[in-house]
């Protein structure tokens, strides 16, 4: 590999805080939960269901799994440059963790980072317009997945401001931003 200078290291994470983070990601929940709710009951005038509620249950919690999952399925070719594991957090709740421990591409790198947001976003807004009487369960899944995606659609925002042909790379102190010395 050639020889390659880190132009910046990302961590969102402490950039923000969790405190900012998390009330961001309450706030964009409650904010598209808001919007795309009553953008439904103006589009559809159908009597809502509360059967299939188990269903609902079920797809609140793998949701989480499902889109971590997709983070990696841009990162197939380089898998051999990530790292997958399972963390508990608070003790008990177990946290998919998906690293890259050599860097990748940014190009490829971004497109994992949009992955699940444009993938899974895409389903639940069709299923709601597909099955409008379960429009309020595809509304809460699609809040709820948004404000799961807050934290990478700030990482694209960071990484989308670096050189074109940089490499990304994950390190204990986050993402670093590596490029060619004739870049810098």
């Amino acid at each position: 590999m050639h020889t390659v200078h880190c132009w910046k290291t990302i961590n969102v994470k402490k950039q923000y805080g969790f405190d900012r983070i998390f009330m961001l990601s309450t706030l964009l929940v409650v904010a598209v939960f808001a919007l795309f709710y009553v953008m439904l009951e103006i589009l559809n005038n159908h009597h809502l269901s509360d059967e299939r509620f188990v269903i609902f249950l079920v797809s609140l919690i793998l949701l989480y799994p499902v889109h971590k999952s997709l983070h990696f399925i841009p990162l197939f070719r380089y898998r051999n440059r990530v790292q997958c594991s399972i963390k508990k957090q608070m003790g008990f709740m177990p946290i998919l963790s998906i690293r890259v421990k050599e860097p990748v591409p940014k190009a490829r790198f971004l497109l994992a980072l949009v992955t699940p947001f444009l993938l899974i976003n895409t389903l639940l807004i069709a299923g709601a317009f597909l099955l409008p009487a379960f429009g309020h369960y595809f509304t809460m899944l699609l809040a709820y997945h948004c404000g799961l995606c807050l934290i990478d659609l700030l990482y694209i925002k960071n990484l989308a401001r670096s050189p074109k042909k940089a490499l990304i790379e994950e390190t204990e102190t986050g993402y670093e931003i590596l490029v060619p010395p004739t870049i810098m």
